[in-house]
């Protein structure tokens, strides 16, 4: 095999590794239940990938935040709550949470750990990220910190998701409006995207091309983050 043929069989491979996925893998280390976090070795692993996801999920939010060009939809509507309270932007988005899940009580939506863990640690993480992060004022370094950050997010998603112990508050509250509408689920969380986009714009929250790469990019991410994961726990 010359050099060129290398070159082009490595660059297949990187690309069939990074195939989205289409739909939701079965993992080792998925729950049998929403609230069953099992025992022993596969108790600590299932737990550890739960925190971490929804640990650098966090992280890749802090990463928008940090950079001032935009924000994801609902992260726009923390900042703005925050701007117009006492709130900063970790405990808006652990209010926002509590709050879309009180609105799966009428849609007989169930949380799980999962649910009540990406209450928390998400908004914890991003204080952290806010706090660690360094800011940086070159527009490339801004671009390349919005990017990193939908790719945390993605694989944040990826993994907390396989570990099967139940939706994030939004994403139970959009599951839960598509089976009582019968509406498509695209369609329901575009129309709960813009309104917590509407709402956070009103309110002062920041929107810019960070807002429009993360709408353009998450949905791949996450789908290219559950390849991954799919690929490495089946071999």
């Amino acid at each position: 095999m010359n050099n060129s043929e290398y070159i082009k069989n490595n660059r297949y491979k990187t690309f069939a590794f990074l195939r989205p996925s289409k739909t939701i893998p079965i993992t080792p280390w998925r729950a049998e239940s929403t609230w069953s976090i099992g025992v022993g070795k596969l108790h600590l692993q299932r737990l550890s990938i739960l925190i971490f996801g929804l640990t650098i999920f966090g992280i890749g939010d802090a990463f928008l935040i940090i950079t001032n060009l935009g924000n994801s939809p609902w992260t726009v509507l923390a900042e703005g709550i925050s701007l117009n309270t006492p709130l900063n932007i970790g405990a808006a988005t652990f209010l926002i949470s509590t709050l879309v899940l009180l609105f799966w009580i009428p849609l007989k939506q169930k949380p799980g750990l999962g649910t009540i863990a990406n209450i928390v640690i998400i908004a914890v993480a991003i204080e952290i990220g806010l706090f660690i992060i360094p800011e940086v004022s070159n527009i490339f370094a801004k671009i390349f910190y919005i990017l990193f950050g939908i790719s945390l997010v993605g694989i944040g998603s990826a993994l907390y998701i396989t570990c099967g112990l139940g939706t994030g508050p939004r994403d139970g509250l959009m599951t839960g409006l598509h089976y009582r509408t019968g509406v498509r689920v695209g369609r329901v969380r575009l129309v709960l995207e813009i309104m917590a986009l509407s709402a956070g714009f009103l309110l002062g929250g920041t929107l810019g091309v960070g807002t429009a790469l993360f709408a353009l990019l998450i949905g791949q991410s996450v789908a290219i983050s559950l390849g991954v994961v799919s690929r490495i726990t089946t071999k």
